[in-house]
Order: C-alpha cells, then sequence, then structure tokens
C-alpha cells in the first residue's frame, strides 16, 4: 500500500491539537452520510492511530501531534492510491480546518 505523509503546522500547542483531533474523528462517521462502514481510532500518547473503512477498501495511518506539528501518514490501499493527489489535498484541507488557530470571541 502506498503511503501519504503530511505535515500540517499549528499555533494550538499538543493538548488543544489532540482535543480538535480526537473530535474530528469522532465527527467523520456522522459527517459521511452513511458512507463509511466502520471508524475505529485509538491514541498511544501522542499518536493517534485510526482505521476507516467504506465500499469495501480501508484506509489506516497515525497522526503524531507536537507542539507546532501534526505528522499523518496515511496507507491508502491501491484503489486509492490512484487518486493519491486528490486525497492528499482534502485531507490536508479538512486538516488545516481543524488545527486554525480561532481566537476567542467576548
Amino acid at each position: 500500500m502506498p503511503n501519504l505523509t503530511i505535515s500540517i503546522p499549528h499555533q494550538l500547542g499538543r493538548a488543544e491539537a489532540k482535543r480538535r483531533l480526537d473530535e474530528l474523528a469522532a465527527n467523520v462517521q456522522g459527517q459521511s452520510g452513511g458512507m463509511l462502514q466502520r471508524v475505529e481510532q485509538h491514541w498511544d500518547g501522542d499518536t493517534l492511530h485510526f482505521q476507516i473503512a467504506a465500499a469495501g477498501q480501508s484506509i489506516s495511518g497515525t497522526a503524531q501531534v507536537a507542539e507546532q506539528i501534526v505528522n499523518l501518514d496515511i496507507a491508502l490501499p491501491w484503489i486509492l492510491s490512484m487518486l493519491a493527489g486528490t486525497v492528499k489535498k482534502q485531507i490536508e484541507r479538512q486538516a488545516r480546518e481543524v488545527l486554525e488557530h480561532r481566537g476567542t470571541t467576548t
């Protein structure tokens, strides 16, 4: 399986980045419109391990959270490797949205 490697810088600190990634992973299945068959995740220290199954295909990977960067390593099945560029762009866009610094409003 080919791997995608993506690094997303952030200004949130480790704890807030982990909280947001955890929230994203928990919401993925609900936002999929029933297309996903299984979403599994677990933390091992500062590394989120995940596996997503849809349409007979499985995507797995890790998100290693550091103080100012999240490094994603995602294994794509052969069928999705043909769309690796598109998949990478979508994952980067969504991760950047989740990890963008939002100021507090008063």
